[in-house]
Order: structure tokens, then sequence, then C-alpha cells
């Protein structure tokens, strides 16, 4: 497996490499090729737990999972968080139906060809690289959840806040070398080829959302 952040995030009708996991919701390890040939399976490749907009993207995938399931179609959740602190939160904060993977050296990621965003002083190139000012002027929102759109930084530390999510050593570690790690959700079919796509590359930026109900319509013509 190689990585491919040059190229960029995998493009509708590429074949998706493999990549093998520690699993987080079960013993044993995940691997991209245990459904190739088998079933379809929308793969979610995610900052870690400690970011908020990852967390409700990864509750949206959680509540989908059943309709998906019903169409033949299998769910992978890919966090950059490490094990151990990964399934104390799922103890505690349980999703019916999530089948969820740790990699918190971002190999998935690579593979996938999503970078890692680094912050830099005065030099931009997205998505590679943002300067600090252009950081901080962004701005984001949730609606219904925010009293108005923040840098990402504020972001960060007002969803955290109130979702009552408390910043550990080990995700300190994560976020102290992934900060800038962008995501994406990749709709393969029973082949590993990609179907539907979402990053936050191509598709509207830091803490853009993806549209479900696209999703879902490309997932009832490549389910059983």
């Amino acid at each position: 497996m190689s990585d491919r952040i040059d190229a960029g995030p995998l493009k509708l009708g590429e074949r998706a490499p493999n990549f093998v996991l520690d699993a987080i919701t079960r013993e044993g390890k995940i691997a991209i090729d245990d459904f190739r040939g088998e079933k379809p399976v929308l793969v979610g490749l995610y900052r870690g737990l400690h970011c908020p907009f990852c967390r409700r993207h990864i509750a949206t995938v959680s509540l989908l999972t059943p309709a998906l399931n019903a169409k033949g179609i299998e769910t992978l959740t890919v966090v950059n968080t490490p094990i151990e602190r990964a399934r104390l939160y799922l103890r505690y904060h349980p999703m019916v139906g999530l089948l969820a993977a740790s990699d918190p050296e971002r190999v998935s990621h690579r593979a996938f060809g999503l970078p890692n965003m680094q912050i830099t002083e005065g030099e931009s190139a997205w998505p590679h690289k943002v300067s600090m000012s252009n950081v901080k002027a962004m701005r984001l929102n949730v609606p219904g959840e925010m009293p108005e759109p923040m840098d990402p930084f504020a972001t960060l530390e007002y969803l955290n806040k109130k979702d009552n999510y408390d910043i550990t050593e080990a995700d300190q570690q994560m976020m102290a070398t992934g900060v800038g790690q962008l995501t994406g959700q990749f709709l393969l079919d029973r082949n590993g080829v990609v179907r539907w796509t979402f990053s936050e590359v191509f598709d509207g930026g830091l803490g853009a959302h993806p549209n479900s109900e696209a999703m879902m319509s490309v997932a009832s013509h490549i389910g059983q």
C-alpha cells in the first residue's frame, strides 16, 4: 500500500487500496479486503474523537447504518484515536451497529489521499498548507448548536465544552500531529471501487457535512 497525498482523495471509479487496522468495537483486525468481493462498504475516515464535527458525522452514520445494512451495505468508521481511548468513549457513548477501527498513525487517510493539513506562519497552499491567519479567518458553524460562526479553534473549544468532552493526554497527542487532518467518506461497491465520495478537500473545507441523501441514493443502486 502506498500513499497518494499528491494525487488527492480517491475519485469516482478508482479502486480503493487495502489497509489493516485494529478494531475498536470488536476484537481483532479490520481490513478493506474483508469486504472486497463480498459487500459494498461506506468507509468514513475522520480525525480523532476529539473533533466535534467528526463525532457528529459518526453519529449520523450510526443512524444510517440500519438502512444501509438493509441494502446490503456495511459501514466502517476510522478514527485517529488510540484504541483504548476510543473504546472508553464508545463505552459511555454507544452507537448501535457501529463498526469502528483505530488509526492513530493515519495510515488509512494517506492511502485514500486525504492530506494532513499543516498550519504555517505565512504560506498557504490548500489543502496541504494553510497560514495561521487564514485558519483564524475561517468561520465554522453547526446550525442550532452554536450562537454564531467561529474560527476552528474557538469552535473546537465551544463544542467540546457543550458536549462535555474532556480532552485527554491521548487526544492531545493526536492533535499535536494531526489537528489539520482532513476527513472523507467513500462508498465502495463490492469490488472496492468508489461509487460516491465526500471530502473536506473538495466539498466545503473544514467542518463540511456530507450529503447523506445523495449517498443513500447511490447506495440504493449498488447494494443487493
